[in-house]
């Protein structure tokens, strides 16, 4: 027999469960670099982009291009660790369920 009230409490829990990931994905840090280290992007969990990091001994005025594929190969990087984070995270808590919304894991 079909229990609304236990099914209620089953989802009241995982939201309480997905809140706390998205908490903690909100405080983790995930970097990536390019050009050997020398660029260097950091993203929270949530895909936040909050650091970019050069070396100075990257800085061409003569070669602008080069240092801007460089950021852009960095920060690409570092949210496509962030959003693969946050999707493996979540996919943990739902066990895989597909709900519409969340990064990774649903429309």
């Amino acid at each position: 027999m079909f229990n609304m009230q236990k099914m209620l409490k089953q989802v009241q829990e995982l939201q309480k469960e997905m809140a706390r990931v998205q908490e903690e994905l909100a405080g983790e840090r995930i970097e990536a670099s390019s050009g050997g280290g020398v660029v260097r992007a950091v993203a929270t969990g949530q895909g936040d982009l909050v650091e970019i990091a050069i070396d100075p001994s990257v800085v061409d005025p003569s070669d602008v291009t080069m240092l801007q594929d460089l950021i852009l190969a960095a920060a690409g990087e570092a949210l496509r660790k962030a959003r693969d984070r946050a999707a493996e995270r979540m996919k943990a808590v739902t066990g895989g369920m597909q709900i519409p919304g969340l990064p990774g894991l649903g429309a």
